[in-house]
């Protein structure tokens, strides 16, 4: 099947008005293999010398297009497949062993996959990162049988695999995980020099900045247009007794403070509990960041993720423009990922 993806990839960008880059085309050129050496007829399996890659890890700098490519090939495979958060997808499975805990069940990693394999035959991460301590622990097992149920795993990233929780506590405990991933992975780098979500076609619409009088009235005119005639309430969130307060809900529109979303202990799945009620997003002035706020960075990383992956529009204020954001040391790498990501749900049409 040489070349089907490529056309109907080209056929795509024709129909979006995209650029056809030849960078990207080598990465759907990557893909087609990637998915002719899976679906091999089972007698060609027996005859093949060469052992089929049962991952596909596309890694690259913020903006280049992984997503969008990935998004394509997952939307033209028919079977049966899932797409997911990464923070999502370990919570279930800590959820699981949660439960099995409860009814003393045993071999909990093989019972999680097993019940993952009767949902999809390939599973597929975007933006995949690794930051909690207890994920980096199990992920080595866990891929391990995920690899050995014939599961494929498509994955986009900012990081090469081998730098995958670089200067992470105890990082010896992910090596395990890596050599996996490394082994069963065709591994590809996407390299283009724009960052397509700051294009001309896509500049900030719903970005306020600085933190003064004229910008308050600014996002206050602009949050009264989006919720006339909506009624105001309050609602309650409460995730396995941490509870969170929305103030400012109108009808799925929500306001926040971005200390009340970042400075508190809240994670992944707080967040998602969160988003779950909204449909559009104001977050009010977000800090400089540095190396003695990074945890309420990391919270904000992951809480763009979780907006991002659920297509939901935003409006922020700051004191400074995108581009002049600083970052914590640590934080650098997937901080260019939220700061892109912010050009782009500032820009999203709202409906």
């Amino acid at each position: 099947m040489p070349k089907e993806f490529e056309k109907k990839f080209r056929s795509y960008c024709e129909n979006q008005d995209l650029e056809v880059n030849h960078n990207q085309i080598n990465v759907i050129k990557k893909l087609e293999g990637y998915r002719h050496s899976n679906y091999k007829s089972f007698i060609s399996k027996l005859f093949s010398k060469q052992k089929s890659k049962k991952g596909f890890y596309l890694y690259g700098d913020v903006g280049v297009g992984k997503t969008m490519i990935l998004n394509f090939f997952y939307d033209h495979l028919e079977e049966k497949k899932l797409k997911q958060h990464f923070n999502e997808f370990m919570l279930s499975f800590h959820n699981f062993v949660h439960e099995q805990k409860e009814k003393n069940e045993v071999n909990v990693i093989n019972q999680f996959v097993k019940n993952l394999k009767s949902k999809a035959s390939l599973v597929y991460f975007d933006e995949f990162q690794v930051t909690n301590i207890v994920d980096a622990m199990i992920l080595g097992k866990l891929f391990e049988q995920i690899f050995k149920e014939d599961i494929k795993i498509i994955l986009t990233s900012n990081t090469k695999i081998s730098e995958l929780y670089k200067e992470g506590l105890q990082r010896e405990q992910f090596i395990p995980f890596i050599k996996i991933m490394a082994d069963q992975s065709i591994e590809y780098e996407l390299k283009i020099e724009d960052d397509y979500r700051k294009s001309n076609d896509n500049q900030k619409q719903r970005y306020f900045f600085p933190l003064n009088q004229e910008t308050n009235f600014k996002i206050n005119k602009f949050f009264r247009t989006i919720t006339k005639d909506k009624k105001q309430s309050s609602i309650k969130i409460n995730v396995k007794g941490r509870e969170f307060k929305i103030e400012n809900f109108y009808e799925g529109i929500v306001r926040c403070n971005f200390n009340q979303l970042c400075d508190q202990n809240l994670g992944a799945e707080d967040y998602l509990e969160i988003v779950k009620n909204c449909k559009f997003m104001v977050i009010d002035q977000i800090p400089q960041f540095n190396d003695i706020n990074s945890n309420q960075q990391q919270r904000f990383i992951t809480l763009l993720d979780v907006i991002y992956d659920k297509n939901i529009s935003l409006a922020v204020t700051a004191n400074q423009n995108l581009d002049q954001f600083t970052s914590s040391r640590l934080l650098e790498k997937p901080f260019k990922r939220t700061i892109s990501r912010i050009y782009e749900l500032t820009s999203k049409e709202y409906n």
